[in-house]
């Protein structure tokens, strides 16, 4: 249920670098609403899903193509083999490895197994150096630490400002510039806001999209913020939010093609897990095109590849062509893979600042 104006036509805003309202959403959780859509599909098509389960290993046939995965049910503990003809890995991102410390806008399972599975595989990986990081991100209170506060805040007139209520930044240039704009103005130019417990970011005026929008416009666009923060006292419509840059987007991944292919036959990809679709960096809202041009490409082609494919002896041999490798270059085995969940139980905090 996608936003729309009075007359009916689809609400659209602003995202950085972009010259025109080409966004679209279901005020400020989007993503939630789609899940909900897709939720109840599998439930009236009756299509069965496995909770609490996550793929820990691809399986290949004696071809090389892929054939199926070995599972871990996260209750019981019990492994599994599931056979397919074709498989499509839809996994997201690598947020929760927090590359460089930073905070993540990433759900729990956003540990780039997709990615370490498909790799053993023999799958080919492109621009893994392209991580996107978010320019707002919430930086207190410091238990939603890295919530994304939406890019369409800014596209509504909210603005950025600095320790002494100056902007520093068009709020509306790509998330890379702005990303980079807000550290330096927190570590280089000392004009950030630091908390009681040692985080510092910069105000994001929030309040002011009232001013210039109308009294209800938060109320009205963005819901899921609003009370979020109402939860811990802070009213949004009355006071600002202070944000940081927090690891939003993984722009590399597993190589596909035009299908949603990788170099692995039968195994696809979808979504954040897939790589190349943006190139190096992405402007808000193409991952939501992302998904439903190449997720829909790699379905169908996925469900009419398996009508035609004849199974065959499976095998792990390139998991054991794996682990021969790291015997033969020294590699310990100190580092887990996949990590299914991170273990928060021994990690050092998070740097407050970053270098």
């Amino acid at each position: 249920m996608f936003d729309r104006r009075p007359d009916g036509e689809y609400l659209t805003s602003f995202a950085g670098g972009q010259c025109r309202r080409r966004v679209h959403s279901a005020a400020d959780y989007s993503g939630l609403e789609m899940m909900r859509v897709l939720r109840d599909e599998l439930f009236a098509r009756e299509i069965e899903i496995l909770e609490f389960t996550s793929a820990i290993e691809l399986v290949l046939d004696e071809s090389g193509r892929c054939a199926g995965a070995i599972f871990l049910n996260l209750d019981t503990r019990e492994q599994f083999l599931v056979k397919a003809k074709t498989v499509i890995l839809a996994t997201g991102g690598i947020g929760r490895i927090h590359i460089q410390n930073f905070p993540t806008t990433n759900h729990y399972g956003a540990t780039a197994d997709g990615l370490v599975i498909a790799n053993r595989a023999g799958a080919k990986m492109v621009f893994l150096d392209a991580t996107q990081f978010h320019p707002t991100g919430t930086a207190y209170p410091e238990q939603i630490l890295g919530l994304l506060v939406s890019e369409a805040f800014r596209g509504w007139s909210a603005h950025l400002v600095n320790v002494g209520g100056e902007r520093f930044i068009n709020e509306l240039e790509t998330r890379d510039i702005t990303s980079s704009a807000v550290i330096r103005e927190v570590t280089g130019r000392k004009r950030g806001i630091e908390t009681p417990t040692g985080m510092v970011g910069v105000w994001l005026d929030t309040p002011l999209v009232d001013i210039v929008k109308g009294v209800g416009t938060i109320n009205r666009i963005f819901p899921h913020l609003f009370h979020r923060f109402k939860s811990f006292g802070i009213d949004i419509t009355q006071f600002p939010v202070l944000v940081y840059p927090t690891q939003h987007y993984q722009n590399g991944g597993i190589e596909i093609d035009i299908n949603g292919e990788s170099t692995v036959e039968n195994l696809f990809v979808a979504g954040e897990a897939s790589g190349g679709v943006h190139g190096r960096n992405r402007l808000g809202g193409n991952s939501l095109l992302d998904i439903f041009v190449f997720g829909r490409r790699a379905g169908i082609t996925a469900a009419l590849r398996s009508k035609e494919i004849n199974s065959r002896r499976l095998t792990l041999q390139h998991v054991r062509e794996y682990h021969d490798a790291l015997k033969e270059l020294g590699i310990g085995k100190k580092l887990k893979a996949p990590l299914i969940l991170p273990d928060y139980r021994f990690e050092r905090a998070l740097t407050r600042v970053h270098q």
